[in-house]
């Protein structure tokens, strides 16, 4: 009588133990792994935050003066996003003249003028031109975090003194 070993039937999987090179099933993966850590908590902050401050009042060295002959000094000046110097770019004013980049800008950012119930670039091509000059040097201020202006020695004497660093027209940084 001949002998022969049993056969599994073909519908059984094999075990580790006949096929030892065929890969785990995923649950058997992860439990073999370590456990993951608990998420730490964050440190609780007492130091109370400060917030960014984003609009600065001004007053203007002569003021605008209306068409009733009202005169507005004193106004507020946001921060400048990227968006408020990328639009003015596309006016045809501004691409016929970019000079007039500054007065499309800024009546873009100032939000109040005295009390005016509107600033927009048509207010600010009215003003005087040393108010105009006022408002592009506090632009720059004001974007720039108050860096424009650098502390440098003279070579010569070696006494300090401070130069500005501002750009020559807004929106060129």
């Amino acid at each position: 009588m001949r002998r022969s070993s049993a056969k599994a039937p073909a519908s059984a999987p094999q075990t580790a133990a006949a096929g030892a090179d065929f890969p785990r099933s995923a649950p058997a993966a992860a439990s073999a792994e370590a456990p993951a850590a608990p998420p730490v908590a964050a440190p609780v902050d007492t130091a109370p935050r400060q917030q960014m401050r984003t609009e600065f009042p001004f007053e203007l060295p002569r003021g605008y003066v209306d068409d009733s002959g009202t005169v507005h000094k004193d106004g507020v000046m946001r921060l400048a996003t990227a968006r408020d110097e990328l639009i003015p770019l596309r006016d045809v004013r501004v691409q016929e003249n970019p000079a007039y980049l500054s007065v499309v800008l800024l009546g873009r950012v100032i939000t109040r003028l005295g009390t005016l119930a509107m600033v927009h670039d048509g207010v600010v091509e009215n003003m005087f031109a040393s108010d105009l000059a006022f408002l592009q040097d506090f632009y720059r201020q004001i974007n720039a975090e108050g860096h424009t202006r650098a502390a440098v020695e003279c070579p010569h004497c070696s006494e300090p003194f401070e130069v500005e660093l501002g750009g020559s027209r807004l929106g060129e940084s």
